[in-house]
């Protein structure tokens, strides 16, 4: 076990996120469903040069709930995208972290999973981060604020997805589904939005791909070699990250009730971590 290889690892994969919702956030005049087209392309590239290279069956098994889980991630990763336009990013990328707790109430249901007491007083936690956000930061726009936590929803529908798939499918099999399904839904919905980008904005566009492609790659690299409690907190880190790139690059404020109402999310959410782990 070489936990300081993982702790790199998790770095490099919290940054390349962040890149990408700095990315994100630049792109705010290109509609979301464009985005979500082309952060999709830009990651098959990857996706099928390694199943194809490494003989792996691209259709892969338990492919209702594969298609299902391509559906639930990219409504999420939409409702996010779009959400980004109205939010500050990091305010935005520490909502979207909600995800653990729907998942958790959906696998109550569909998993016969139970919470115990402790989950609930950590997951009361987020929420009280939620509420501190809303109630005193005057810039939280409602709208947006309804997109992330809906995006969270979704994301936590895609938890409980990949739990129903299990181990029977090789996990860039799943990724590849997943991007195969957000291309033809985000290309086919952008049509009537399209806006045809510079090359700048075509090359940052691509990139999306690019730094989710690292990103989800090293991210599984830390898990692989270091213990899930260990790494899973670390994921966290790009909520700083993120926030980082709002204030240097884009000029975003953040008051000391919303730094507390981000604080607060992430602690609950590590907390329940470290608690479920244990």
């Amino acid at each position: 076990m070489d936990v300081k290889t993982a702790i790199k690892f998790m770095l490099i994969s919290t940054f390349a996120f962040a890149c990408m919702n700095a990315t994100v956030k630049y792109l705010i005049n290109i509609n979301a469903y464009q985005i979500v087209f082309f952060r999709s392309i830009g990651t098959l590239v990857f996706t099928f040069t390694y199943l194809i290279k490494n003989k792996i069956p691209i259709l892969g098994n338990k492919r209702k709930l594969l298609i299902i889980r391509g559906l639930v991630g990219v409504t999420s990763m939409t409702l996010f995208f779009m959400s980004i336009k109205y939010l500050s990013v990091g305010t935005a990328v520490s909502l979207r972290y909600l995800a653990p707790i729907f998942a958790a109430v959906f696998a109550i249901f569909f998993l016969k999973e139970k919470i115990k007491p402790w989950q609930w007083v950590f997951f009361f936690m987020a929420f009280l981060g939620v509420l501190i956000l809303k109630g005193f930061d005057t810039e939280l726009d409602s709208y947006g604020l309804i997109l992330i936590l809906l995006s969270a929803v979704f994301s936590g529908l895609v938890y409980v997805t990949i739990r129903k798939i299990g181990t029977s499918n090789h996990p860039v099999v799943i990724v590849n589904y997943f991007m195969v399904i957000a291309a033809i839904v985000g290309g086919i919905l952008s049509i009537k939005y399209w806006i045809t980008p510079s090359a700048l904005q075509t090359m940052m566009l691509l990139s999306l791909g690019i730094f989710g492609y690292f990103g989800q790659v090293y991210m599984t690299k830390a898990f692989q070699i270091a213990s899930t409690n260990q790494v899973a907190p670390l994921k966290y880190i790009e909520v700083i990250f993120t926030v980082l790139f709002g204030v240097f690059l884009f000029a975003e404020v953040y008051t000391l009730f919303s730094l507390l109402g981000m604080a607060l999310i992430i602690f609950g959410l590590v907390l329940n971590t470290v608690y479920k782990k244990n």
